[in-house]
């Protein structure tokens, strides 16, 4: 038995995506763990492309059953388009995908209210994907959400919502001057989608504990990255969810002593969408070439992304809190053109060299990044499959990182497609 967890080691889009479904064919269960319809993960299959921002990237693989579990927030609305359109290309999904019924719910009146405080911070924006999956997680912790198994009981809905939508209502109104959201029409749609839910909607404690009795292997899908941790990422530009593998562990209900492999995912370079600080940013040409070649346009909203250099202090700062064993290293080929790539080594703030990340967000905003500069190799390394075949300089970038960060490179991704990979040593 082995039980996998897969996070992102930066600000999230690092490729989890790709490796999630390049991993599953060896794998009985995929449990997407947490975080909500805020997620973007891409997989390419020869010439299509799918984007899951709900339904875990292994559901390709008919033989493999996915879970979203109790750590998810689940849109319905979002969720049943999404299931709609898989059905639709011919993704079987009958007892194959199955609903945590202890997953809160993302209504309505939490986009309206994430929206809201979106605009009403202005410059002091946290540059959220708007989908409402904060107020979802507030709701959460003060004990006033709803759960997925409240969509199967309108009646069990409407005594629920009801106190928590005239609260809501009260600030979009009053503070927030939006719309209020109708108690009719919510409960209608809303049972609407329980119908068309239910079937998903499973005992998942009970899947994954007997799968796990079985010996079977399985793995565990994060969601953003761990810069964006809600205690451990650069707070307050964080998602709302623990992205590190000790929340993916507690958002899937399997104990953190089961776990025998952390893959973290890294980008050759960095990304990052929305607000907050980024030390090794680009705003030039450089910039610019990653940002198209790497086609950094976020998957869920479409927003341009901002790139810059890898960064080696916050990446071995994540490799340290998620206790990864290996690296899956994406998007290489996106630096080949380049005569010189750069690796930031270190910080430097007022005079002091600071080799940690700092947990002050106003002093990484404003600390100088430390370079390292290797020679780029200028040779196309898209599509190989075999290490040696990368150019010399290449290896020297990869096996730079890997004794930076202080963590094996195990998988190098060179391209969109499953067989665009490179895997040096297997994890399975």
């Amino acid at each position: 038995m082995a039980i996998v967890a897969v996070v992102g080691l930066q600000w999230g889009d690092e490729g989890k995506g790709k490796i999630i479904d390049l991993l599953t064919p060896q794998v009985e269960l995929v449990i997407r763990c947490q975080g909500g319809a805020n997620a973007g993960h891409t997989v390419v299959v020869g010439e299509e492309r799918y984007v899951f921002h709900q339904i875990p990237s292994g559901i390709l693989h008919a033989h493999t059953r996915c879970i979203l579990g109790a750590g998810t927030v689940i849109d319905p609305e979002a969720l049943v388009e999404e299931i709609a359109q898989l059905q639709a290309r011919g993704v079987p999904l009958h007892e194959r995908l199955f609903i945590s019924p202890k997953a809160h719910l993302s209504l309505p009146y939490h986009r309206l209210l994430d929206q809201g405080r979106e605009a009403w911070r202005g410059e002091q924006r946290i540059g959220t994907t708007g989908r409402g999956i904060g107020p979802t997680y507030a709701d959460k912790a003060t004990r006033c959400g709803l759960r997925v198994h409240h969509l199967l009981h309108p009646e069990q809905f409407r005594t629920a919502v009801t106190p928590v939508l005239a609260e809501k209502n009260f600030l979009l109104e009053h503070f927030f001057h939006l719309p209020p959201v109708d108690l009719e029409a919510l409960c209608r749609a809303y049972a609407a989608y329980g119908e068309t839910l239910r079937p998903f909607v499973r005992d998942t404690d009970s899947l994954v504990r007997d799968a796990l009795q079985r010996g079977a292997h399985v793995l565990l899908e994060g969601a953003q990255g761990t810069l964006l941790d809600l205690d451990h990422g650069t707070y307050p530009y964080v998602t709302s969810s623990n992205t590190c593998a000790s929340g993916l562990c507690s958002g899937a209900g399997i104990a953190p002593t089961r776990l025998t492999h952390v893959l973290g995912v890294l980008k050759a370079y960095t990304t990052r969408v929305g607000m907050g600080p980024f030390p090794t940013e680009l705003h030039d040409a450089t910039g610019a070439l990653l940002r198209e070649r790497g086609q950094e346009y976020g998957a869920t909203t479409g927003r341009s992304r901002r790139c810059g250099w890898f960064d080696a202090v916050s990446v071995r700062y994540s490799v340290w809190h998620n206790g990864v064993t290996s690296l899956a290293l994406t998007k290489l080929d996106v630096l080949d053109p380049l005569p010189r790539v750069a690796l930031c080594t270190a910080y430097r703030y007022k005079g002091t060299l600071l080799r940690e990340l700092p947990g002050d967000t106003a002093v990484l905003a404003k600390v100088e990044p430390v370079y390292e500069e290797l020679p780029g190799w200028q040779h196309s390394t898209r599509g190989l499959t075999d290490y040696t075949a990368f150019p010399a300089a290449a290896q020297r970038y990869i096996e730079r990182i890997a004794e930076l960060v202080e963590c094996d490179i195990a998988i190098v991704s060179t391209g969109d497609s499953r067989t665009e990979t490179v895997v040096r040593r297997p994890l399975f």
